[in-house]
């Protein structure tokens, strides 16, 4: 297993596999459709911020993302996707504590989540705390769990 940056021309692969890891939770095909925009990356995404892809028998297994704000005050997880086959390897794990030791690098001391319903449990797994609720960019009136995550707790866990 190895974790890396992404690079530019990984784009496409890396919106395929987030769309792929989206449509795991049963999704139908019209909220599938209105989500791609939400769930594509550009190239200048990944120049701008903090992306790292997971690699395993040499192929991408997942990867994530951090952003900081446009005012710069708040740091959020843009992306944390593994590929469906991957799910329950040890891999989103593994993307999480990488996403763990960026921040410490960065000093980030708060990283916000807007979670997908399904993802929920992972993130408070995790140490992430719910801290409200946000609503959806794509659907008006879907409600969706927002969370927290202090890095320095987070580290006093392991």
């Amino acid at each position: 297993m190895n974790i890396r940056r992404a690079k530019g021309h990984e784009a496409s692969e890396l919106s395929e596999l987030a769309y792929r890891s989206k449509a795991y939770w049963g999704y139908s095909d019209e909220f599938m459709e209105a989500c791609r925009d939400d769930l594509t990356l550009s190239p200048a995404y990944i120049e701008k911020h903090e992306v790292y892809v997971l690699e395993d028998d040499g192929s991408i297994k997942g990867f994530m993302s951090l952003e900081k704000d446009a005012k710069q005050e708040q740091w959020l997880l843009g992306f944390l996707f593994m590929e469906p086959e991957a799910v329950g390897k040890g891999y989103g794990k593994a993307l999480w504590q990488h996403m763990v030791e960026v921040a410490q690098k960065l000093n980030i001391p708060v990283i916000n989540i807007h979670s997908d319903p399904y993802a929920e449990p992972f993130y408070l797994s995790r140490g992430a705390k719910r801290v409200g609720e946000i609503v959806s960019t794509v659907f008006p009136g879907r409600i969706l769990p927002l969370l927290e995550v202090e890095i320095e707790k987070v580290q006093s866990m392991e």
